[in-house]
């Protein structure tokens, strides 16, 4: 399987709800299909079907984020040694050359990607034209309402 990158604190972040799912969520739905049990006849009880949805959902997810973590490749954006150039990890503030907004953007694996808190997917068009980018450069990228022309301003490793 190939490996997928995470940043250190997307890391954590799958660490934690892997240990929430295993410590907090299976039980609770363990205790609910045990009381829906007690209250008998399981083929029109709709709070045991629920329950054992449920249990299918929290056991699906457990199995993929070991996998996700087992698969990791952890990268710690205040270690990278990358010359100034926008790789994995990296914080980049850009301008849109048109309309002359500013933003700032991280870089960050498939399940860290949040673009109300400024992080973008590695595979996301925007960070595809960032790669390898150092600032003063100019990224084009294809948007659905058409073609953007971002300014690179500043790559930071945080």
């Amino acid at each position: 399987m190939n490996k997928i990158p995470l940043t250190v604190n997307g890391a954590e972040l799958l660490r934690a709800e892997l240990q929430r799912l295993k410590t907090v969520d299976r039980p609770a739905v363990i205790e609910a299909i045990a009381e829906a049990r007690s209250h008998g006849d399981l083929s029109e009880n709709a709070e045991y079907e629920s329950a054992k949805e449920r249990q299918g959902f929290i056991e699906g997810r457990i199995k993929e984020v070991e996998g996700k973590l087992s698969n990791a490749q952890i990268i710690d954006p205040t270690s990278l040694d990358a010359d100034g150039r926008c790789v994995f990890g990296a914080t980049v503030e850009l301008e849109d050359l048109e309309s002359g907004d500013t933003f700032t953007y991280q870089i960050v694996g498939e399940d860290e990607a949040d673009s109300k808190q400024g992080k973008i997917s590695v595979s996301s068009p925007i960070a595809r034209a960032l790669i390898g980018k150092h600032a003063g450069d100019v990224a084009e990228v294809q948007a659905p309402g058409g073609r953007r022309e971002l300014e690179v301003l500043d790559v930071r490793y945080l």
